[in-house]
């Protein structure tokens, strides 16, 4: 039999091992960040009973990950980007609450660029823009809490409970995740591409999203048609209730327009520039 391997002059090759380079070590830092919901996550979740999370700090690949035009025009930029900052792969970004989300991006934002945040921002009172420095350090961490004065409390399942003041409705409610946001940003986008024109359903899209149950009736049919109908009393205490319940971090500075003089107090907006600083 001829040996084949000889005859075409090919070997096959041990692979190499990495090079290696005494003194450097390529190992990404960590840090942990607090969880605004305290880790407040259905038993099984596994940030359930968590108080913190760890991240790795950004890298260039990351800076790939956030500047993908493919990944930007599908609204998936921001959540792989937590995805591969996450150092528990069994926590997935999209189950966190929003508040938990945001404490991750800013902190990340913050370990990778510096605390100092320079943006474009309008004034609330003439709309002119101007630039505005926020400091991230330092972050105020909001919990989620019940409310005696507004009936709500928190119901054994991890979710609340409130009486509306008009219907008297008891309604059941829940925190959105990623998992909605993202939905959300898809149904805009789809909106854009099929240029369909009407009214912004932001209001009733998000309460048909929060609503667990009316009266104990989890029907989404039934649910679709309370929020359709729902007297603007009950949708300002709604709103008013999910607040409260929701869990966030809120970065705050003092303003004041350069152009008309008005001052007030901002909150950091996570927009798209947030990873991209001007140096």
């Amino acid at each position: 039999m001829r040996n084949n391997q000889n005859r075409f002059g090919a070997k096959e090759q041990a692979p190499q091992a990495p090079t290696e380079a005494p003194g450097l070590k390529f190992v990404r830092p960590t840090e942990f960040v607090t969880l605004p919901s305290g880790g407040s996550y259905p038993e099984g979740h596994p940030l359930h009973g968590q108080e913190t999370i760890e991240i790795y700090f950004m890298t260039a690949k990351d800076e790939d990950i956030l500047s993908s035009e493919q990944l930007l025009k599908k609204g998936l930029a921001i959540e792989r980007f937590m995805e591969n900052v996450i150092v528990d792969k069994r926590v997935s970004p999209s189950s966190m609450y929003s508040g938990d989300r945001n404490a991750m991006i800013i902190a990340a934002r913050s370990s990778g660029y510096g605390n100092a945040y320079e943006t474009q921002v309008s004034c609330p009172n003439c709309q002119a823009k101007s630039k505005h420095v926020f400091d991230l350090d330092n972050p105020i961490i909001k919990e989620s809490m019940e409310s005696e004065e507004d009936n709500m409390v928190r119901t054994e399942d991890g979710y609340f409970q409130t009486t509306m003041p008009a219907s008297k409705y008891k309604v059941k409610f829940r925190l959105l995740t990623g998992k909605d946001e993202m939905a959300m940003v898809s149904e805009k986008l789809a909106k854009k591409k099929t240029r369909i024109k009407g009214l912004t359903k932001t209001v009733t899209g998000h309460f048909k999203k929060i609503i667990v149950s009316v009266e104990g009736y989890s029907e989404t049919s039934l649910i679709n048609q309370f929020v359709d109908t729902m007297l603007s009393s009950d949708s300002f205490h709604l709103k008013k209730c999910y607040r409260i319940a929701n869990p966030n971090v809120e970065i705050k500075s003092d303003f004041e327009c350069e152009s008309c003089g008005h001052q007030q107090e901002l909150e950091v907006p996570l927009n798209a520039d947030f990873f991209w600083p001007d140096s």
